[in-house]
This record gives structure tokens, C-alpha cells and sequence, in this order.
């Protein structure tokens, strides 16, 4: 990994961790939680690939356990899977959004088998509070990543689209 794409990975995973104490719009409806951004560093680091997708999923959950306790930290803990799922796609070629939809409801399935063992069995705080919740937070991120990796798309400093070379970010 160059040094370039070690920093932006660094940059990332720690804006992972703070994310869950700095922003304040959360949505709470039990067991399901929403913090607006949360899933934005994930959606960035699909763009770097699978090993700072990996760095960025685990700072999510160590920010989300540090701040919101050990249920919220494992869910967020999918973020791994779903970060190193959407970094492969896009490795193969596939556009943002595609890959934005295709992971929302591979998310949402995550997380309701991570809140699944510790609550009672209900199909309606499972599957729509829980996994239509997620895949809505999902899109939500999805959007604000698009327009922020728009705007740096704008920027000399960093260009995900443009095709990898020997020293560009893209290589793992």
C-alpha cells in the first residue's frame, strides 16, 4: 500500500471512529439505530479496496462500541463485510450505485443477524425495523457519499474513477 492511499485509509478509518460520537443525528427505535454519515467512511474506502475497507469497518466498530455499547459495535462490525463486498465489485468494474444497491440489502441481512440472538423473536423489529431501517441508513449514506466523492472527484489531489496504475491508490 503507498503512502498516499496509507493516509487516506488512516483518514478514513479514524473518521469511522469519530463519527459516532461527533454527529448528533441519530435515529433510535430499538434495536435499530441510525447515526446520519456513519456508513460514509465505508462507502469511500469500497473506492481504495478490500484491505482499507477492512481498516475503515473495524474503526466503525470500535467508535460505535466505544459510544453506543457492544450491540451497536457488532452491527457496525459488518461494515467489514459490506465494505470488502462493495470493493470487489467495484474492482470488477461495476459503477457506485450499482454497487450501492447491490450491497444495501446484503447490509440489512448482516444486520439482522447480529440483533437477531439478542432479542425476542419479532418479524417486525427484525426485518422492518431492522433490515428496512439499515437498507434505508444505507441509501442515505450512499447518497452523501456520492455527492462527496463527487466534489473530491473535482480535486487534483484524489481521483477514484480515473483506471488504476502501478502508483495509484487503487492498488492494494
Amino acid at each position: 500500500m503507498n503512502t498516499k492511499k496509507l493516509a487516506m485509509a488512516a483518514l478514513l478509518t479514524a473518521l469511522a471512529i469519530v463519527i459516532p460520537f461527533a454527529v448528533f443525528f441519530k435515529v433510535i427505535i430499538p434495536p435499530f439505530s441510525a447515526t446520519l454519515g456513519s456508513h460514509v467512511p465505508m462507502f469511500i474506502s469500497m473506492l481504495l479496496g478490500p484491505k482499507v475497507a477492512i481498516m475503515a469497518g473495524l474503526g466503525s466498530a470500535f467508535g460505535f462500541f466505544l459510544n453506543l455499547g457492544p450491540l451497536v459495535g457488532a452491527r457496525a462490525f459488518m461494515h467489514v463485510f459490506v465494505g470488502v463486498a462493495g470493493s470487489m465489485l467495484i474492482k470488477k468494474g461495476m459503477s457506485f450505485g450499482k454497487v450501492s444497491a447491490i450491497t444495501a440489502p446484503l447490509h440489512g441481512l448482516l444486520e439482522v443477524l447480529v440483533v437477531m440472538p439478542f432479542i425476542k423473536f419479532d418479524v417486525y423489529n427484525l426485518l422492518i425495523i431492522t433490515g428496512v431501517g439499515t437498507v434505508l441508513h444505507h441509501f442515505a449514506d450512499a447518497f452523501i457519499s456520492y455527492v462527496i466523492i463527487n466534489i473530491l472527484q473535482k480535486s487534483s489531489v484524489v481521483n477514484f474513477l480515473k483506471p488504476a496504475s502501478n502508483n495509484d491508490v487503487h492498488n492494494n
